[in-house]
This record gives C-alpha cells, sequence and structure tokens, in this order.
C-alpha cells in the first residue's frame, strides 16, 4: 500500500513531511498505488481534485506540469479561459521547472489557475487546475524550494484522459470526443472516433444498453445525454460513405502470409476481432456455425429493433478488408483446434458465443409440446421474418418466463406472430429487471401483461401439449452476498395460467459440444472458457477466447471490446511471443478503484435541457409489424442533443520511479 507524504485530496490535506517513512501509515485508499509496473513505484498522483505524493525525491512541480500539460493538450478550444489559459499556465510552469521564474511567477501562475478554474465553460477547464491551486495553498514551501533549485529533471510518468461515460463503456469508446465532432458539423470524424473500437457502430447505435448513458453527469441535472442516439445518427448519415471505406489501403503494413489467424464464431466479438487484426494486416479467417453472421445479434435481436440489413452491411466490413468467412462450419462437429494449428493458424480466437438456452428446472417440462428456449424461440422468429419458414400464433397465448431483454424480444415478438394473449412472468420485482427500462415500457404498451414476483412450479399438459404453468408468488427476503434482495415463495398461492406456449427467457450457456477435453482449454463451472482476464489467453498456447463464451450471456457492446481486447493480445503474441504490458489498462484499473471509492465525478451547475425524443411508431401498428420502431433523428435534433454534453474530461497523471513500457493500449 502507498504511503503519503503529503498531499491534498477533496480539500482534505496530508502532511506527513519529517516523518520516516515506516511511521506513515499505510493508506487502504491508495491500496494499488505502490507500483505501477513491476519494479516500478509510483511516486505521486495527480488528478481533477488534488494531488499525493508518495516518494520525498519527487518534484512536484515537474509533476503539476506533466498533468497541466495533458490538459492543454485536451482542451477542445471553445472558451478562451481553457484554450488560452492552460497554454498560459503550462508555459510558466515549464519556466519555473527550467529556472527562468521566480515566487511572482508562481503567483502570476495561480491567478491564471483560478480564472480557468472558475470561468471555464466545460470540467475539463474547471478541474485541471485543482491541484495546482491546492499545491500553492498549502504546499507553497515545497514549490518555492523547487524553484529556487531549478531546473528540475523531468521525470518519468504517465497522463491519462478520460470521462464517466468513457469509462463505463466496456469499449472505451471516446464519447465526448464523437460528440464534439458532431457539434462541430463532422459526422463522419465523429464516425472515425467510434470505428477506432469496433466496427458496428450502426448496429450498436440501435441494440446498445447504454452504460455510458446510466454514467452520464447530465442525468445528475435532467437527463443523460441520447448518447446512443446520436451514435446511430452518425452510423447512418455517413451510411453512403462507410461502404467505400473499409479497403486494403486503411492497412498501413501487411504481415507475413504464414500468420494466419482464425476466428471461431462470426458473432460481434469474432466480427470485431477480425477487424482488428485484419487492419493490423494479419490474414484472417471466420468459422462460422450458422449459414449467416451476426451471431445471436442476426438470429436473436429482432428486425423491429435491428434490421437485418444494418447488421450486414457492417458485417461485410471483414471481406471488404480482405477477411473470409466460411458457413456451416461448427467447432467440434467440422473441426477442432488441433485441425486449425495443423493447417496452418498460427493463434485462434474463440468466440463461440452462448446459443443453447438455459431449461426452468420445472417439473413437465421436458415431456410437453410447446416449451421453448427463449433462444430456440427467436431464432424461429428469426428464420420467419427472413422468409425461410414461415410461423404464426394467431389465436395462441404465450407466456414468457424472464426479466432481461431477450424475454422482452420473446414476448414482443410473439405479439407481431398474432398472438391473442402474451404473459411475461419475472421472479422478482420490475426495479430487479435487467431488460432495459424501454424495452419493459414498449412492452407494456405493446399489451404485454407481466406478473411480478411470480415464478413457475410446474408445467401443466395434455396429450403431452403444454396447456398452461403452475406459478406461486414470491416475496422479498434479505439481499444475498452480491448485494441483490433473494426472494422467497409462498406457501399456499399458487395458481394456473393457462398457455399454448411457453417460453423460457432465463438465460443461455454455451454449447458444450463445441469443445473437447482434448482441446486443451478449460471450462469453469459457469460452463464458460476460462482465460486470462487480461490477456483473453486460454489453457493453450497461441488460443485466445471472448464474449458470451468467457463472460456468460452478456451484451454486444461487451463482445466487441473482447474481440478488440483479443485482437491486440493476439498481436504481441505474433509479435513478441507475449502479450506486452498495457499502461493505458493499468492506469483505468489504478483511477477506477480510487474514483469508486471517494465518490468522483462532480460537475459545474448547468441550464436545464431535457434530451432529443427520438419517434417512434404508433404501439397499436408497431405490434402488428417487425418494422423498426425507433426512428433517426435528424441533423439539428443531433446538434442540440450534442449540445447537452458537458464534456465532463479529466486528466490523471503519475509520476514513476522508472520509464513505463510502451504497450498498446
Amino acid at each position: 500500500m502507498a504511503r503519503i507524504i503529503y498531499g491534498v485530496w477533496d480539500s482534505r490535506v496530508h502532511d506527513n513531511r519529517g516523518k520516516g517513512l515506516f511511521e506513515i501509515p499505510e493508506s487502504v485508499e491508495l491500496a494499488e498505488f505502490d507500483a505501477f509496473n513491476q519494479g516500478n513505484p509510483i511516486k505521486a498522483f495527480v488528478g481533477d481534485r488534488g494531488f499525493f505524493v508518495f516518494a520525498p525525491d519527487t518534484s512536484l512541480l515537474d509533476a503539476l506540469f506533466r498533468h497541466l500539460a495533458a490538459a492543454a493538450v485536451e482542451s477542445c478550444g471553445k472558451c478562451t479561459p481553457c484554450r488560452v489559459g492552460l497554454h498560459l499556465i503550462q508555459e510558466k510552469l515549464a519556466a519555473l521547472r527550467d529556472g527562468k521564474g521566480g515566487p511572482e511567477l508562481l503567483d502570476e501562475t495561480a491567478e491564471l489557475a483560478r480564472l480557468a478554474g472558475s470561468t471555464s465553460r466545460c470540467n475539463l477547464g474547471r478541474s485541471s487546475a485543482v491541484a495546482l491551486l491546492a499545491a500553492v495553498e498549502h504546499f507553497r514551501d515545497v514549490l518555492e524550494a523547487e524553484i529556487l533549485a531549478a531546473p528540475l529533471p523531468v521525470q518519468p510518468g504517465q497522463s491519462y484522459t478520460t470521462a464517466p461515460c468513457v469509462e463505463a463503456c466496456p469499449a472505451k469508446v471516446n464519447v465526448p470526443r464523437y460528440i464534439d465532432y458532431i457539434k462541430d458539423g463532422k459526422p463522419s470524424h465523429s464516425l472515425g472516433v467510434i470505428l477506432q473500437k469496433y466496427p458496428m457502430a450502426a448496429t450498436c447505435g440501435r441494440v446498445c444498453v447504454r452504460f455510458c448513458e446510466q454514467a452520464c453527469r447530465r442525468g445528475l441535472v435532467d437527463e443523460p445525454v441520447g448518447i446512443k442516439t446520436l451514435k446511430r445518427y452518425v452510423a447512418d448519415h455517413e451510411h453512403h460513405l462507410s461502404e467505400h471505406w473499409f479497403t486494403r489501403d486503411l492497412i498501413e503494413e501487411e504481415k507475413p502470409s504464414h500468420l494466419r489467424v482464425a476466428v471461431v464464431g462470426a458473432g460481434p466479438a469474432g466480427i470485431s476481432c477480425a477487424y482488428h487484426l485484419l487492419l493490423k494486416g494479419y490474414p484472417v479467417d471466420v468459422l462460422e456455425a450458422r449459414d449467416e453472421a451476426g451471431g445471436m445479434a442476426a438470429c436473436g435481436i429482432p428486425s423491429y429493433r435491428l434490421p437485418k440489413s444494418v447488421l450486414k452491411s457492417e458485417v461485410r466490413i471483414v471481406a471488404d478488408l480482405g477477411g473470409r468467412i466460411f458457413y456451416n462450419r461448427r467447432m467440434g462437429r467440422d473441426f477442432t483446434l488441433d485441425d486449425l494449428f495443423a493447417q496452418g493458424y498460427k493463434a485462434v480466437f474463440l468466440a463461440l458465443g452462448c446459443s443453447t438456452g438455459r431449461p426452468l428446472g420445472v417439473k413437465g417440462e421436458h415431456c410437453s409440446e410447446g416449451c421453448r428456449s427463449g433462444v430456440d424461440f427467436l431464432l424461429d422468429v428469426h428464420d420467419h421474418v427472413e422468409g425461410q419458414r414461415p410461423m404464426s400464433l394467431t389465436g395462441k397465448t404465450v407466456v414468457a418466463v424472464g426479466g432481461g431483454n431477450v424475454a422482452m424480444d420473446c414476448v414482443r415478438s410473439a405479439l407481431r406472430l398474432g398472438a391473442k394473449a402474451v404473459h411475461l412472468v419475472y421472479r422478482r420485482g420490475r426495479e430487479d429487471m435487467p431488460a432495459d427500462h424501454e424495452e419493459v415500457e414498449a412492452a407494456e404498451q405493446e399489451g404485454v401483461t407481466f406478473h411480478f414476483l411470480s415464478n413457475p412450479t410446474r408445467i401443466l399438459s395434455e396429450d403431452e401439449r403444454v396447456i398452461g404453468v403452475e406459478l406461486i408468488e414470491m416475496r422479498p427476503v434479505e439481499t444475498d452476498g452480491r448485494g441483490r434482495r433473494g426472494v422467497d415463495p409462498v406457501p399456499g398461492t399458487e395458481r394456473v395460467l393457462p398457455c399454448d406456449l411457453l417460453i423460457s427467457a432465463v438465460g443461455q450457456q454455451m454449447d458444450s459440444a463445441s469443445v473437447s477435453p482434448g482441446d486443451g482449454v478449460v471450462i469453469d463451472k459457469r460452463g464458460c472458457l476460462e482465460t486470462d482476464p487480461m490477456t483473453l489467453a486460454t489453457a493453450r498456447q497461441g488460443v485466445f477466447a471472448g464474449g458470451d463464451c468467457v463472460l456468460g450471456p452478456s451484451t454486444l457492446i461487451h463482445a466487441m471490446a473482447n474481440g478488440l481486447k483479443a485482437s491486440r493480445a493476439i498481436d504481441d503474441y505474433l509479435t513478441y511471443g507475449r502479450v506486452r504490458f498495457f499502461a493505458r489498462s493499468r492506469m483505468r484499473k489504478l483511477i477506477n478503484d480510487f474514483m469508486v471509492r471517494s465518490k468522483e465525478w462532480t460537475d459545474a451547475p448547468v441550464k436545464h435541457l431535457y434530451r432529443i425524443r427520438g419517434q417512434e411508431l404508433d404501439p397499436a401498428e408497431r405490434r402488428e409489424l417487425f418494422e423498426e420502431v425507433e426512428r433517426p433523428i435528424g441533423q439539428e435534433e443531433a446538434y442540440r442533443e450534442a449540445g447537452r454534453c458537458l464534456r465532463c474530461y479529466r486528466i490523471y497523471s503519475l509520476v514513476t520511479e522508472s520509464p513505463i513500457p510502451k504497450g498498446s493500449y
């Protein structure tokens, strides 16, 4: 654990100067701040609410210069205090560090910092000089002593720019930056920011679960910025251009032809991994078990949320970049890992997904016609919409069990297939549902009946056909070890809900037939592939895995983030024979671990301005159609919504004893 010699954070002053390091208590909150990488101690940390110094030979002046220099680079330039002020502060600190000024220059620098902090329009300008002002107020003697000793050495270290929305995004998309480009009237630049992280921008702009919006500080004022809506706007707006973007000309350096990589699975994780490897110049083959790419995004998300033409256009990017996709090639049936290495592939990424539904585990489930898993039901819906197999639920009563987005997709699709009544059964309360609240509201508007705090106990059948499901009421009890309230059945509250079709949408799992003991990879107790969390490497050399087959049933954005992460690890493996230390990942962990405990991210007061509401088909009309429900916003609406962004960038800097190894991310 780190020992704070001196510093200020949230106006709390720490001053242990004059004590031996052994006399200074270790800081529990800064438990991870002892070393940045192996054998490289962290000597100082500077952030948006103060600073800490951990080593007696640290130059505070140089640490502050590093911090303000990084802030000056990130200034958007839209207001003078930030655009001009941060650069002037940086220049004056450089002069002080180089022995070209005295205490009077320090006073000038502090006055500029006060002006920038009080008058800048965004949180970057307001927060960047906090540490400098705290140092001048509480440890001026340290700064003046360093000024007298100048010129001072330049210390090694790292700076990191982020925002709450960026940290919440699994792919770490620079959300404020792509919103800035929308405000500047440059949607193609905005799309380019997104494409740095994944290729499926239009898809994600429709079905992303929006962790970024949950973290958006605008929500503390009125409502979060419509980040997903803006992503869809730029993806759709630039669609006519992006069709011609992805050519081999984007590849800066072709890798040797023998460094072939196999990607098993053409879902979001596999497509993302292939995309990034192709951009790095690797020859990539994708092997897909089905006859189309996209994974559960293609066959598990109904067309009213994600038109298939949108997904197909983005999957084509792999072929445009020179990759090959081989369909109807199922691992465990048509080939093994040994086969892939025998064919000359040097690395393999397993993106097997979770395509098998979980049963309810109640009496009568396996002996009744009319019991389906949510995954299988949505596959049938997909085939119906694509015209491959007609399907009708006209006049039937459908019951789905579950509380996630798959359950919402099932019940809303059942209505569109003509069901006369559709019920959703969930064992917990409405507030506990993991599904997007917009999906829940849409299902209610379309006519789905919800049964909360209810759970199936057995399935009733007649002539081996489902005729109903017995439910029992549940009551909330104490929270479990994960902080979630448990539920217990209430004896004597059983009742029967008649139905013709029962859909189990309570979870998914990896197809266990895809992997055999001879493959050399490990399956954990959840039924998922075991990997190193930092590198996504499996137990077998040269084999990496990611997406749902590692995470369990997850989200499209998590899968694509895993694809990006795996591509970087595979590139390192094929280039260096090992996966390198990644400095940015280490910075993220330090910041997030510390900031969670200290309740970080405060914002300046701002005028209320509520978010743009996109147009939707009328519920009575849309329940009859698989046509896309949400309509895109226009240019003026996008500009107005982008203007609601508070640009909550924060800069974090640290000083280390030795230079930090360069990494990919």
